[in-house]
């Protein structure tokens, strides 16, 4: 049965939305948090597993300085203060590929607390407020086999792969994020942007949501307006696209409001996102932080970085988002509508890139943000996801700058491109896109045009210029759109001026 949703303006005139976000960042060390096993992606499973992080009996885990270096820049890179002391705790629950049944985390004791990050959106900003950000071991991952939703419910067996088991992670959690109003999906997907953006430029993850290496949960709650109380939340679980995140706030805050215009309570719970079809299903109850039964992890003596060594790493973090948008927009003469627009895409390190590659800055822009834009938004994914790259887009507009190829023609490169048919160079020859530069041959088709269209000939003859527009089109019929149109024109005002 499909959800009963109400409209979302609808949403806003009853209701006030609330959101936290928590941003599971998946750390690219060489080695897992607590052992020596390897972290490669897409090895074969259960390949990289030890005793440790298979939770044998007697094994005993070792903290991972590296995962503690990224977790402190991380959060001095979020503008939150770095514990003097902490230390790691058990959390228990039932955890089917999590082989120890508890997940070694930090709870009252994070080693990053109190920070915030400023995000734009439409020109307005909206200070986002950093709960913590702690440290922790991922899961495995299960497969369910069979049935038809890849889900346990009517899978016929379900198979577990512990490679993940032990990864390190840093989960980042905001505070309450208010008054956003009709902008909380646009505030919860720059966010999540800008976080990624940030954890690149920090070298401590790849932060790629299609492998789940950086992955959002989406807590929602709406209040009667103006009433200042929060309501009962639920936590969209693995949100994997900035587009996604969007589209969750946006259908929570509709189904959220539609439970409680029934007269009905908000159930505390975890909710699945279906990318396919945009909705989100339940998953099971919520539980509070106490039924997790969190006591101090025995195996592990507590984590106390020196002020020298926090004020070393402090000195590594690259610059600032905010301020390397400011810095790009300023060089790159962009308005400020057309920068909104260019991080609102997700494209700014895409045209940079592109733009690094020798392509001018508004060149750039005009293909992510407009061709490329179009095809990320009918595929359904995000512009640098697209099987584009910036290498590929500047050898593009290379090509068009030195008249082999126009603006159609190059869109048709593009088709080449995203159908995985080679380079740009090797799209160009396989389909014979190439602008024809043979002067023969143009004059050629000028002449056939002119001999067809006698009565627009007349007119360019008696001065009225603006008739050749039609003549142009033809040769440009003629010659399947390879043709260079400035040079066209130039041949027919030769030939009938």
């Amino acid at each position: 049965m499909s959800e009963t949703l109400v409209p979302f303006d609808e949403v806003l005139e009853a209701y006030d939305p609330a959101m936290g976000l928590e941003v599971h960042v998946e750390l690219n060390t060489a080695s897992k948090m607590f052992c020596g096993c390897p972290t490669e992606f897409g090895a074969e499973p259960n390949t990289q597993v030890c005793p440790t992080c298979l939770g044998l009996p007697g094994a005993m885990p070792v903290v991972n300085r590296r995962a503690v270096e990224s977790a402190i820049r991380i959060g001095l890179a979020l503008n939150c203060e770095i514990a003097e002391w902490c230390r790691f705790a058990r959390k228990n629950y039932f955890y089917p590929d999590m082989p120890k049944n508890f997940q070694t985390s930090q709870y009252d004791e994070p080693i990053c607390f109190e920070g915030h990050m400023d995000v734009e959106v439409d020109g307005e900003t909206f200070r986002v407020e950093i709960e913590r950000a702690h440290m922790e071991e991922d899961t495995g991952k299960s497969l369910h086999v069979g049935g038809a939703t890849g889900r346990i419910h009517g899978a016929d067996h379900s198979l577990v792969d512990y490679n993940r088991a032990g990864i390190p992670l840093i989960e980042i959690v905001t505070k309450p994020i208010l008054g956003a109003g009709a902008k909380a999906p646009e505030v919860a997907r720059a966010y999540v942007a800008q976080l990624r953006d940030l954890i690149v430029a920090l070298g401590v993850s790849d932060a790629r949501m299609d492998q789940g290496s950086i992955r959002a949960d989406v807590n929602l709650s709406l209040s009667p307006k103006g009433s200042g109380t929060l309501g009962t939340r639920t936590e969209t679980k693995n949100v994997n696209s900035l587009r996604s995140v969007e589209r969750a706030v946006r259908f929570e805050m509709s189904r959220h409001a539609a439970v409680l215009g029934r007269g009905e309570a908000i159930l505390q719970e975890t909710r699945h996102w279906h990318e396919d079809t945009g909705v989100t299903t339940s998953g099971r109850e919520k539980s509070d932080a106490e039924d997790y039964r969190y006591f101090p992890e025995p195996d592990l003596v507590p984590v106390a970085p020196s002020r020298e060594w926090v004020e070393e790493l402090r000195a590594t973090l690259p610059e600032n988002p905010t301020a390397r948008r400011a810095r790009l927009q300023a060089a790159w003469g962009f308005s400020d509508l057309e920068m909104r627009d260019t991080v609102g895409a997700g494209a700014l390190d895409v045209i940079e890139q592109t733009i690094a590659a020798g392509t001018s800055p508004q060149a750039a822009r005009k293909w992510w943000l407009g061709e490329l834009a179009r095809r990320a938004n009918e595929q359904g994914v995000d512009v640098p996801d697209l099987a584009v790259t910036p290498a590929d887009v500047a050898r593009v507009q290379a090509l068009v700058d030195e008249g082999s190829l126009n603006d159609k023609l190059a869109r048709q490169v593009f088709d080449g491109l995203l159908a995985g048919e080679g380079s740009p160079d090797e799209v160009v020859a396989a389909r014979g896109l190439a602008i024809v530069s043979d002067e023969g041959a143009l004059s050629a088709a000028v002449d056939a045009a002119i001999a067809a269209h006698p009565d627009v000939a007349d007119k360019i003859r008696d001065g009225k210029v603006a008739a050749a527009g039609a003549l142009i089109g033809a040769v440009m019929k003629e010659m399947r759109g390879q043709a260079d149109a400035g040079r066209v024109r130039e041949l027919i005002l030769e030939k009938l001026q």
